[in-house]
């Protein structure tokens, strides 16, 4: 048997269902446009209907934005297709900006030459009497036609497909479910306030989509990548529904890097067969088995390699004692109480340059609060050696205001007005917008006034956060990048004007040193296209003289930190300058207490931040290293 057929069955053994890994999302979204494209067009030549079953949320955004390119760039026609959506809020009116009528509109239907006929999306508008009657008939129509040709689906933190939340029976068909409350909590982006998110939804059943001739899971992110393991890894069980598919015999499940990394072949591959030993697989081994074993790194024996399956080790290495003192040095060798580099000091093994002495440095923050939540310490270390640090939000971050917040300010400035004599229209505009407060329905949208206002309280905290740490306002930049401004949590895909911007600072500053949001967990999607926009400056700038002395430092937000495998460079905070970085995020007032979009974790951004850099500190001292209060990592980034 060859080398790739023993892999391929060691993969069957471990992995229940068969998955595609691409790099990107981008372009595993294309593939799958282009496999859908290519199943349409067959049924087109045959004189035959087509039928899709589709998914809504974050996943297949992209999916269908290159359905749309196709139809208009290369024709591919839609008019033999027949789509059944997978589910719908209830109550929901389909106007609403959180409906998935709307959403289905919005990045496919109204692009595309299906006819309207053709489209069935679940009613969230019935009375809850005929929910049952209505979801029967949901059942026939697509029996009319057979079954589904092709099921898009994403996959929920809670193993759900469709809204079939665990607990879901195998055999269940469409019909009314209540949403988890992971669930809920997830969908909070998607709203107001979390009391606004529906406790209910329609969705087709297990049952229904088990009868899809092909079925496709997509998972993007970092945040997916526990579930897909369970998913793929795991046993079949009603307590994570996606395990059925394993009974499926046509599934495929495509995601990207990052929902995959905690698959064994990528989190343990020596569990799986042969490995090729590069130096950073070698560190991921020993971290790994240092932490199986419980034993610091200095302490592991030549039995601990042989018995977790990494005797290849031992034989490359001579024995365990080579192997350990090697991976010990690299990590203590990613410590530094000098990110901006030691003056002075021989740089051989350090995470930074010592020269120049001082140096240019820009700080990119997507929202106006992840500099100080996510590197607040690092932060407050570069200014205080002494380098020009500049700082750069990426955003407004208007949306993540309160109404209440916005009220308090608007408020404010009428009584300031009134006292000043300020014009009668100025008042007029600003009174108006606080009765527009009083009359807002859940679901609708920000007016411009009332999103300028939010920016601005953004804005004003955001400068008390970096004037704290030490920066004037000339080193402040807002970079209000265009993506962001629709006004809802749905953002625009990165424009050239976005990445125009970036350039512009770069070329600019020209700095040293750049530090960005490397964190693509962020459920917002947000931290991806900022950073997109950051990548793409670079390669474009990569021939300018001054970017040959420029370094790309990754920081990761609230939501979770780089592995101490991955990490390049780890700057310890003491118990003093910890309490520091909290005062410096406490400016952020409107983001304090209760965040509106505080994703599935609700402790406050500070906890979080504390929480995390005291789990690297605690990870960094059970290999052995020294103990220190607190840790902020980073991962340099090579233009590729």
């Amino acid at each position: 048997m060859s080398a790739s057929s023993v892999l391929k069955y060691q993969l069957r053994s471990l992995e229940n269902l068969p998955v595609k890994i691409w790099d990107d999302s981008r372009e595993a979204s294309k593939h799958i446009a282009r496999s859908i494209a290519l199943a349409i067009r067959q049924k087109q030549q045959d004189g035959e209907k087509i039928v899709l079953g589709l998914a809504t949320g974050s996943s297949p955004i992209k999916v269908y934005e290159e359905l749309v390119r196709m139809h208009r760039e290369e024709g591919l026609s839609f008019k033999n297709v027949v789509t059944f959506n997978l589910d719908e809020y209830y109550p929901m009116m389909p106007e609403a900006r959180q409906s998935y009528v709307r959403f289905m509109h919005e990045y496919l239907f109204d692009h595309i030459d299906i006819p309207s006929e053709n489209i069935n999306i679940p009613d969230g508008t019935l009375p809850i009497g005929m929910v049952e009657a209505y979801c029967e008939q949901y059942e026939k129509k697509l029996e009319q036609y057979g079954r589904l040709d092709i099921q898009l689906l994403g996959i929920g933190r809670t193993g759900h497909i469709g809204f079939n939340e665990p607990g879901s029976w195998e055999s269940s068909q469409t019909r009314l479910v209540r949403l988890d409350s992971l669930t809920r909590r997830d969908a909070i982006k998607d709203f107001n306030r979390e009391e606004d998110v529906p406790y209910r939804a329609l969705t087709m059943g297990i049952g229904t989509i088990m009868k899809a001739r092909t079925i496709y899971l997509m998972a993007w992110g970092s945040h997916k990548a526990g579930i897909v393991r369970d998913a793929v890894e795991g046993p079949v069980s009603s307590g994570v529904p996606a395990t059925y598919l394993q009974k499926h015999h046509n599934v495929r499940v495509i995601t990207d890097s990052s929902a995959a990394a905690e698959l064994t072949r990528f989190k343990a591959p020596w569990l799986v067969g042969m490995c090729n030993w590069t130096e950073d697989l070698v560190c991921k081994a020993v971290v790994w088995l240092s932490q199986k074993t419980g034993k610091p790194i200095l302490k592991l024996t030549n039995e601990d390699y042989s018995e977790n399956h990494l005797s290849e080790l031992t034989m490359e290495y001579d024995n365990a004692y080579n192997i350990n003192i090697k991976i010990f040095n690299r990590l203590q060798h990613t410590i530094t109480g000098w990110p901006g580099g030691k003056p002075n000091a021989d740089d051989t093994h350090r995470p930074e340059r010592a020269l120049p002495d001082q140096k240019r440095v820009i700080i990119f923050s997507p929202h106006p609060d992840d500099d100080v939540i996510s590197m607040g310490g690092t932060f407050l270390r570069l200014v205080e050696q002494g380098h020009d640090v500049h700082v750069a939000y990426q955003t407004s971050g208007n949306i993540a205001v309160h109404d209440h917040d916005a009220r308090r300010f608007l408020e404010f400035l009428v009584e300031f007005q009134e006292h000043s004599g300020m014009d009668e229209t100025v008042l007029k505009k600003h009174r108006d917008v606080i009765a527009g407060l009083d009359s807002k329905l859940p679901e609708a949208s920000d007016v411009d006034e009332l999103r300028h206002i939010k920016g601005f309280i953004r804005r004003g905290e955001a400068r008390a956060g970096a004037r704290f740490c030490g920066l004037d306002d000339a080193h402040i930049h807002f970079l209000d990048m265009p993506f962001y401004e629709t006004g809802r949590t749905r953002k625009k895909p990165l424009g050239e004007d976005d990445i125009q911007i970036i350039v512009n600072l770069l070329k600019e500053i020209k700095p040293h040193q750049v530090y960005a949001a490397g964190d693509l967990a962020d459920p917002h999607g947000t931290h991806r296209v900022c950073l997109d926009a950051i990548f793409e400056a670079f390669r474009r700038l990569y021939d300018e003289d001054w970017m040959k002395d420029c370094w790309l430092w990754l920081y990761r937000g609230a939501w979770h930190e780089w592995a101490v495998d991955e990490i390049e460079m780890a700057v310890p905070l003491s118990p003093m300058e910890l309490d520091k970085k909290r005062r410096a995020i406490f400016m952020h007032q409107s983001q304090k207490d209760q965040p509106p979009f505080p994703g599935e974790d609700k402790r406050e951004f500070w906890q979080r931040a504390e929480d995390r850099n005291r789990e690297t500190a605690r990870l960094y001292s059970q290999l052995g290293l020294a103990e220190y209060e607190a840790m902020e990592a980073f991962r340099k980034w090579v233009v590729k």
